[in-house]
């Protein structure tokens, strides 16, 4: 296809394709499916090998949250049967970071629900973070906490955080029928307050809450412009008790092809499947792997993940490795000896997750994207050996997270 020629080309130059272009990619037949991926996967293999970088979610603070996000299963009203506990002390969310350091994590996203983070607060994560430093020489750590005021970037900068996720989640057009609360300017601004502290800045989207086409592109290219080391990209996972329980509105051909379009539009940044990989892309995962180059490993903020063996045995079956602590993340040019870079920590990445991923499905950002990977009051029961159908929703792969952080019971990773 000349379209995937002109795309493999632009991304190669660090060029952006057109919107036309990007809408295009997104109207791709499955006829053509395999050809989008291989095309997408020659610039993400340009720019960052065959590396996989783990990230592991911390769920410093589940529920409660006075915000209205849709998504979101600890938004405001939200009955679904999720964890709630307040915050975690610095020994605690150590202990759950080493968990996930332990299978092959270099980064660990200290998620926190709520509008923002008090004073009081960014001195409790600071301590975490100093806490999780002083156990695991040259981590990576990111904070998601909601919106910052000013000043609150900059110390934890100097708490030793390498990183902030916060993000835009869907086209600004269309961010008032998701969350009223607070806006997408506010969104934004919070993005520019940690680019302007010097941490690696991480903001990402939520796909699947029946935004259009043009939705989709309009905010993959806002997050361009705002230039973040990381987009993590999220898949709504629709959680009983929350406003979108009933959007299943993706299949695993929809949610490649919309990595496909963030890898050509943003080419040189770490793109990470975050929320809800497991739910829509299911056995098709590993295809994922030829777009993104960063995932999370094991569970999210409030919902279960993929165990953490079966990631780290689909990266090798993938022929993928996972990205080593002394590797740096971003290409040279982004790293800029700091971000990403084995020296510097390695910002260059972070959440959903969510740290670009820590609601919908593990992103943050979005207090609580992880959620959105959260389940049915029931959660954790798998459905009848049947085969699903094509395009049949799959309720039975979502369980509310019941191990790990803010439980007795030990963490997956």
């Amino acid at each position: 296809m000349d379209l995937l020629n002109t795309l493999v080309d632009k991304g190669l130059r660090r060029e952006p394709p057109t919107r036309e272009e990007a809408l295009a990619v997104l109207a791709t037949s499955d006829d053509d499916l395999l050809d989008v991926v291989a095309a997408a996967g020659r610039v993400r293999r340009h720019w960052f090998g065959r590396r996989v970088k783990l990230n592991y979610l911390v769920n410093l603070k589940s529920g409660l949250c006075p915000e209205d996000c849709s998504y979101c299963s600890q938004r405001l009203g939200s009955t679904a049967g999720i964890l709630k506990y307040t915050w975690l002390k610095p020994d605690e969310a150590s202990r759950a970071a080493a968990a996930g350091l332990a299978g092959g994590a270099k980064r660990v996203c200290l998620v926190a629900s709520g509008r923002g983070p008090t004073d009081r607060d960014v001195d409790r994560v600071s301590e975490t973070i100093k806490a999780i430093k002083d156990q695991n020489e040259g981590v990576e750590v990111c904070a998601c906490l909601g919106l910052l005021s000013d000043g609150q970037a900059e110390r934890l900068r100097e708490a030793g955080a390498d990183a902030y996720n916060h993000n835009l989640n869907t086209s600004e057009e269309t961010y008032a029928d998701i969350t009223t609360t607070h806006t997408y300017a506010d969104r934004v601004d919070t993005v520019h307050k940690a680019h302007a502290a010097g941490l690696s800045a991480c903001s990402g989207l939520i796909a699947g809450m029946g935004e259009t086409d043009e939705d989709l592109v309009d905010v993959v290219f806002s997050l361009r412009e705002l230039d973040p080391d990381s987009v993590p990209v999220n898949f709504l996972i629709p959680v009983e008790g929350t406003p979108l329980a009933k959007e299943w509105n993706l299949t695993p051909q929809r949610c490649l092809r919309i990595l496909a379009m963030v890898r050509f539009v943003c080419p040189d940044v770490e793109v990470r499947i975050a929320g809800g990989r497991e739910v829509h892309l299911r056995t098709m995962q590993p295809l994922a792997l030829h777009l993104a180059n960063s995932i999370f490993l094991g569970d999210y903020l409030t919902t279960e993940g993929q165990a953490g063996k079966a990631d780290l045995d689909m990266i090798a079956d993938a022929g993928f490795e996972v990205e080593g602590a002394g590797e740096m993340t971003l290409p040279e040019h982004r790293a800029g000896g700091g971000c990403g870079s084995h020296e510097g920590g390695g910002c260059g990445s972070h959440e959903g997750g969510g740290c670009g991923s820590h609601g919908q499905g593990g992103v943050c950002g979005s207090h609580g994207q992880e959620d959105v990977r959260a389940a049915n009051e029931g959660g954790g029961a798998r459905g009848p050996a049947s085969a699903p159908q094509a395009n049949e929703v799959r309720t039975d792969l979502v369980a509310v997270r019941r191990r790990g952080a803010g439980t007795d019971l030990a963490p997956n990773a």
